[in-house]
């Protein structure tokens, strides 16, 4: 049976992440001034590479860490803080937003990579597909990334339309709602992590 729990889990953890309405501003001052179908297609690129990322860190996340010598708490740990510096971007604002270069395709740099698939979005995946030990519990981890890239998609592909429903207000409001249920759960997986190198000692 599909895992509605697990699925609920990293789909809440990634859209807080990986925050679609926040990412909306950015994807707009990063496309400005190109045609609305070259900025449908720069949208589907940037999830493209997201996912792309994303897949590869969720396929190979055990073997980097048996190659690192890493520990699971370990990484539990560290994905928190990291999981917490984002929050507090989140919360604070960010005042170091990327502009638009002529050498990069920014649908790939940063839009793809760093913004969308980052640390805090590639640690929770990681955690999550090792933690799946079940097939349903793995379908339901990849249908939740899956299903967050396509939010992604929409959320970019209707950016416009989005902007001027909630207006930048909404935007902030949302962003740092979710940077509050971002610290939250960077503090309980910094916990786990401690917890789990008490107990193993």
């Amino acid at each position: 049976m599909f895992d509605v729990a697990v699925f609920g889990s990293l789909f809440l953890t990634l859209f807080v992440i990986m925050d679609p309405p926040g990412i909306t501003p950015i994807f707009l001052a990063l496309t400005a001034g190109r045609p609305a179908k070259m900025q449908r297609r720069m949208a589907m690129q940037a999830v493209a590479v997201a996912f792309g990322v994303i897949a590869v860190f969720g396929l190979l996340g055990q073997q980097i860490l048996d190659y690192l010598h890493v520990s699971v708490p370990a990484l539990m740990i560290a994905g928190g803080l990291l999981l917490l510096l984002i929050a507090l971007d989140l919360l604070t604002g960010k005042t170091d937003e990327p502009t638009q270069t002529k050498d990069v395709n920014v649908a790939l740099v940063p839009l793809g990579m760093p913004l969308l698939a980052g640390p805090g979005a590639i640690v929770s995946v990681i955690l999550a597909v090792q933690h799946a030990d079940t097939v349903d519990s793995q379908i339901s981890v990849w249908t939740a990334i899956v299903a967050m890239h396509l939010v992604l998609w929409l959320t970019m592909r209707y950016s416009l339309l989005i902007i001027r429903v909630i207006k930048d207000g909404g935007v902030v409001l949302v962003t740092r709602l979710a940077g509050m249920m971002l610290s939250a759960i960077a503090v309980q997986q910094i916990i786990n992590g401690v917890t789990q190198v008490i107990q193993s000692a």
